[in-house]
């Protein structure tokens, strides 16, 4: 024990870092932080799972930040915090990274390298960073049990996803069904609805638009449109892609809105027309100052062009007229170019009038299907119906179909232009901004045909792969799906039960999400992921659904009794045995499950539906599997599920929240957390998004290195609340360093420096508070209020108030107030019991703010408490992380007098404000000073403080 005080030169909160992390490590400070609150009740913490395969960035830094506040703060609480780290190893980003990395596409993979070469090098790219984010998590000084992490590629992990998966086909919520997704052709596969919801995946893109003249085909049905006309009929349809229209098999009108028919002209080719389009749109094609233009006077190529409405129908009185093919490359089979009708059909914008191709759009094709219009779609060599755009998002190459397809149905002389064309630029690396997309192309080939009435640029909004950056094409796919509609109620209604900071983002942004819900898109056709454990007949008449290696096992087996299996891959397999060892002897990827062929209840063989799962079902599955529940851990899962608390990034709100939440309620109908912090963007100081691209992204290592991490955590836990977005300034982690650590090392300092002299190690009698002065009284009253004040910010999840209310302490009461007002009682003297009183007073105080700090400052607050307790000894515990958080005494708690003291601040201060405004310097006397008293209250409470405030204001003939 010494019994003098640390003294320091300088302030190198750096260093400081760099100190105690060591001593963390000498001493197995974390560890121990969970052992001494070993049979203690338990407070649980998810992880989501990061992704080492990219490097940390700031943003980082304040999720991780926030999440280590609450469990650093619930260890002072005296709770058992359970905090298991995890890596999130699967999906898009691996194999994106991979591809860029061996320069090969998805087309590549079984071809120029095989599936297991490809899936071993995803499960190499996945760690790594892993050094990166370890060192960064350990600098920065979040606590996260590493000993032990759930690594999502493990097969014991795979086990229990397969487990839930089985639970959830069991309670009939899983289905195989051939519709419209959203699909990415950029990363060769289809997304979910709350994929393509992600922050950002919606953009403004300016594209080239059409409306386009379908020709009415005039019979018995469609005769009342041609009377009293001399002209073809056309209906009008507007479409923002271009490209889908040689898909189009049908026209949608609503049923209920008015449509006129209009005599006029093409507009490009000048040649005579009677065109049909809804009503209330009709001005936005149509000048009205034309309508008393001379047809007789009209020139092709004229500006203004004369029109006339000629008639007025209901959308009823449309359906059912057939109309010619508008782009002949590809005829369909069964019933198309028909008008039908549909509710969906608005007069927002367009024509009124939609153009369905029911191959591209979910509307499309449900509305197709209810009136018996076929899609158009083509043959490939495999005899596989297909789209007329394949999955790479060019049009279907003719080499690819069948040939007797081709004869009979493609139209060579005008396809072989665009076939092997990218409906979209981005798709194809050869082509820039600068080239035609084939959106431009089909409107000047329609244009040239006397089927384009008016094509023009239009700035509209659409979705965006969420890791490629590329746009997606809704696309038909024979997809396995999550019933999630059926549990929607019961999500909505457990949703009501968590507690969201901020409530807005779980009542608006999630809330809005749940009712409008629409089942899970579960299938990826990708390589590296977990994959579907669903064998099939090939007749599909036939299935099972696999949930542990030990049932595909008592599977292999009978397949191998059959013959249709020659070895059980999973030899030497021992059920029950968890170990790593033995899980790795079986591969529950791709392509060793391939490999498996089962045995159906009726003899045929089954094969394992090719498709791997959504990652974000991996990510919402950990709260199960990062325990191999339910093969493990059966007896402490219900102390670890659910989680008081989860916090990420705002991006997550219907990604790792959402699937968290669903497979929750599928299986346990229970939540999955219990608190939630969704935490905003990290932005540039002027509000832009930081990226390596642009130069604004802010190095996290550099910066602890520079500041240390304290100041970075403060800076960014209270410039603004976690749930917004910060501007992040470095200059404000340096105002932190100086104004809030600056002001408190000092104050150390000189507690330290003056405790030294007189040789104080609090060995005396405390003094009862009572006893004590009544500036002690006051900063012990405030120091209350305090601790009242911050533990209810940290209950209540409110960490930027707890951090507020301590720089507030600290800067404005205890150095600038406390400290000032009594520093005439440190210098010199006697050793007296107000000597005493004011060494004991400043001690409980920085003491006391150790521990409320050590939550978001954990290296400053580790050292201030260090360097107290070494000579005092009062608490025994090594660490302020293993020491109790403090308890407020409400009976020391005295509201008048803290009342009074705030009158004293705030009328010196603005007294020396007219000072400083009328510039009279400090040392001249002020003759008199005027202050307004309002009531007897205050008139009694100024009076007490009258000559505190006389002092202040060197008002020197007082």
């Amino acid at each position: 024990m010494s019994n003098k005080f640390q003294e320091y030169k300088q302030l190198d909160l750096s260093q400081i870092n760099k100190d105690v992390l060591k001593r963390w490590q000498e001493d197995d400070t974390f560890h121990k932080s969970i052992s001494t609150r070993e049979g203690h009740p338990t407070f649980v913490f998810y992880e989501g799972p990061p992704s080492a395969n990219g490097m940390p960035g700031i943003h980082h830094v304040m999720a991780r930040a926030i999440k280590d506040i609450f469990c650093r703060y619930k260890t002072m609480k005296g709770f058992r915090v359970h905090r298991k780290a995890g890596w999130d190893t699967h999906g898009l980003p691996v194999e994106l990274s991979v591809e860029k990395a061996l320069n090969i596409t998805k087309e590549d993979i079984g071809l120029k390298i095989s599936v297991e070469e490809y899936n071993n090098a995803c499960r190499k790219e996945v760690m790594k960073y892993t050094r990166e984010w370890e060192e960064l998590t350990r600098i920065m000084g979040y606590w996260v049990n590493m000993d032990d992490p759930y690594v999502t590629y493990d097969n014991r992990y795979i086990e229990t996803v397969w487990w839930l998966l089985k639970q959830i086909y069991n309670k009939g919520l899983m289905y195989k069904g051939y519709t419209i997704q959203p699909y990415s052709p950029a990363a060769g596969t289809g997304l979910s609805s709350h994929e393509i919801n992600q922050p950002g995946s919606y953009r403004d893109v300016k594209d080239t638009t059409a409306v386009a003249q379908f020709k009415a085909i005039r019979n018995s049905k469609s005769e009342f449109l041609f009377e009293g006309t001399d002209t073809d009929v056309s209906f009008l349809a507007w479409t923002t892609t271009p490209w889908t229209l040689p898909s189009n098999t049908a026209l949608c009108v609503g049923p209920g809105i008015k449509y006129v028919r209009v005599k006029s002209f093409n507009p490009y080719t000048g040649i005579p027309a009677t065109l049909i389009l809804a009503k209330d749109l009709f001005s936005v094609h149509f000048n009205p100052k034309n309508a008393e233009l001379d047809f007789d006077e009209y020139k092709p190529g004229d500006k203004n062009i004369p029109y006339k409405i000629t008639g007025e129908y209901k959308g009823t009185e449309l359906a059912g007229i057939q109309y010619e093919q508008l782009i002949e490359w590809v005829k369909p089979k069964g019933k198309a170019f028909e008008v039908i009708t549909g509710d969906f059909v608005t007069t927002e914008d367009g024509t009124g009038i939609v153009h369905i191709a029911p191959t591209f759009g979910a509307d499309d094709d449900r509305v197709a299907k209810q009136n018996g219009i076929s899609p158009l779609i083509v043959v490939d060599k495999e005899g596989k119906n297909q789209a007329l755009v394949d999955k790479t998002g060019r049009f279907f190459l003719v080499q690819n179909m069948a040939e007797e397809f081709v004869t009979e149905n493609v139209n060579l002389e005008k396809y072989e232009e665009f076939a092997g064309r990218y409906v979209k630029n981005e798709y194809d690396e050869q082509l820039t901004e600068k080239d035609n997309t084939v959106d431009v192309d089909i409107s000047v080939m329609l244009k040239l045909e006397n089927k384009a009435f008016k094509i023009e640029k239009h700035t509209h909004s659409y979705p965006h792969c969420w890791r490629t950056d590329k746009p997606i094409l809704y696309y038909p796919l024979d997809s396995w799906f999550i019933k999630t509609t059926a549990v929607k109620d019961k999500m909505v209604e457990l949703n009501n039960t968590i507690n969201w900071k901020p409530q807005s983002t779980g009542t608006g942004r999630f809330g809005n999400w749940l009712e409008n819900l629409v089942d899970w898109n579960l299938s990826r056709s990708r390589f590296w992921g977990t994959p579907l454990p669903i064998w099939r007949t090939e007749d599909d008449s036939e299935e099972i659904c696999i949930g542990s290696i030990e049932e595909l096992m008592v599977e292999i087996e009978k397949s191998l009794k059959t013959g249709f299996m020659t070895n059980n891959p999973y030899e030497g397999f021992k059920v029950g045995n968890n170990s790593k060892e033995n899980y790795d002897k079986a591969d529950l990827h791709k392509p060793y499950v391939d490999n498996i062929v089962l045995v159906s209840a009726s003899g045929q063989k089954m094969f394992r539906e090719s498709d791997l799962i959504d990652v974000w079902f991996d990510s919402g599955s950990m709260p199960y599997a990062q325990r191999h529940f339910p093969f493990e851990n059966l007896e402490i899962f219900n102390e670890v599920f659910p989680a008081d608390f989860i916090a990420e990034g705002v991006d997550q709100t219907r990604g790792w929240f959402f699937t968290l939440h669903a497979i929750a309620t599928m299986i346990d109908e229970s939540v999955a957390f219990k608190n939630i912090i969704s935490n905003g963007l990290v932005l540039d100081k002027n509000g832009n998004k930081m990226s390596k691209r642009l130069g604004n992204a802010v190095d996290p290592f550099e910066t602890i290195e520079n500041y240390g991490s304290d100041p970075l955590r403060w800076y960014m836990i209270t410039n603004s609340q976690p749930w917004d977005n910060l501007k992040f300034d470095i200059s404000g982690v340096e105002e932190v360093r100086r104004k809030f650590f600056g002001t408190l090392y000092n104050t150390y300092n000189f507690f330290a420096l003056y405790a030294n002299v007189d040789g104080f190690c609090f060995a005396e009698n405390e003094i009862p508070v009572e006893k004590r002065p009544e500036i002690d009284r006051w900063i012990i009253s405030l120091l209350n209020s305090l601790v009242k004040e911050v533990s209810w910010c940290y209950e209540n999840y409110e960490p930027t108030r707890a951090g507020r209310a301590i720089s507030d302490f600290v800067s404005e009461n205890l150095s600038n107030w406390f400290v000032r007002l009594s520093r005439k009682r440190y210098w010199g003297g006697e050793f007296t019991e107000d000597k005493i009183s004011a060494y004991q007073t400043l001690y409980t105080c920085l003491a006391t703010v150790a521990k409320l700090m050590a939550p978001i400052a954990p290296f400053y607050a580790d050292l201030l408490y260090s360097n107290l307790n070494k000579v005092t000894q009062k608490e025994l515990d090594q660490s302020v992380h293993l020491a109790d958080f403090p308890t407020y005494n409400a009976e020391l708690i005295d509201k008048d007098l803290e009342e009074k003291m705030d009158i004293a601040q705030k009328a010196s201060s603005m007294i020396l404000a007219l000072r400083r405004k009328e510039k009279l310097k400090v040392r001249q006397p002020l003759a008199k000073i005027i202050v307004p008293v309002l009531n007897a209250r205050l008139h009694e409470q100024f009076e007490a403080i009258k000559n505190i405030v006389l002092t202040e204001v060197r008002n020197l003939e007082n």
